[in-house]
């Protein structure tokens, strides 16, 4: 690496990024065809918050090295904040073309299909994704979210599972396993999965009120109370709180 992209580097470093963008401009001068530049400076571009110029740079970054797998994922990133899914989505489609093994760039092309519910799309990447690498949980907490949104709830539960054999200290993922299993009609697993999000983050809010619905669907009223009065010593909107507090009402009339 050459002096001028060491400072350029080092200016970029330090949030410095106009200074940055001249330095970087500065190498082009004499390798107008480093590629490693180009997407550098676009990502200084997009620092500064100059969108037009960054999509150029990662534009021509990709142009001169059509295998440089960062800088489609930083331009469908440019193009997926801005909201234009459809570019990022051709960007990555073209990066996983150009890349066929890059699983990265397959697991976000998933990601980007299903913020626009391409549903059967994202399986096809997703399973791709698995398939070389077994033990991503990643992409089955990711394709669980897929069959939970297609109905599939048995599906989901397999998938939030297999997340299970790898990352056991994540109340999101025992917090969606539970809604896979409430929306299959297991009220017990449900409840199960409820409590564990609960243990692993006493401050769960959602999984408070979420389980005391359950108890009291399953008429364990004391229960019930235990896990409202809990939800209702959360930052919780007021209307939402006399709400619960009427309910506990209803329910104590119950014991």
């Amino acid at each position: 690496m050459s002096e001028k992209i060491d400072k350029a580097m080092s200016l970029f470093k330090e949030g410095k990024y106009k200074e940055a963008i001249d330095s970087f401009h500065s190498v082009l001068e004499t390798e107008p065809d480093n590629a490693d530049v180009y997407n550098n400076m676009a990502v200084a571009y997009t620092c500064v918050g100059d969108t037009e110029h960054a999509e150029t740079y990662f534009v021509k970054a990709i142009e001169l090295d059509p295998e440089m797998a960062q800088a489609y994922i930083n331009l469908s990133d440019l193009y997926f904040k801005s909201g234009d899914i459809a570019s990022a989505v051709g960007t990555l489609q073209r990066g996983s073309y150009e890349l066929e093994n890059n699983l990265t760039i397959a697991h976000l092309l998933a990601r980007v299909y299903i913020e626009d519910q391409r549903w059967d799309d994202a399986i096809v990447e997703l399973e791709r994704v698995l398939d070389g690498e077994p033990e991503n949980y990643d992409a089955y907490y990711d394709l669980g979210h897929v069959y939970f949104e297609l109905g599939d709830y048995e599906g989901a539960i397999d998938n939030f599972e297999n997340v299970l054999e790898y990352e056991q200290n994540n109340e999101l993922i025992y917090y969606s396993l539970a809604q896979a299993y409430e929306a299959n009609n297991e009220i017990d697993k449900a409840i199960s999965n409820y409590l564990k999000a609960i243990a692993v983050n006493d401050k769960f809010t959602l999984a408070h009120k979420k389980v005391g619905i359950l108890f009291l669907a399953r008429e364990d009223y004391s229960d019930a109370i235990e896990y409202f009065e809990n939800y209702l010593g959360f930052d919780i909107p007021q209307e939402e709180k006399e709400n619960i507090e009427k309910l506990i009402e209803r329910v104590r009339a119950k014991l």
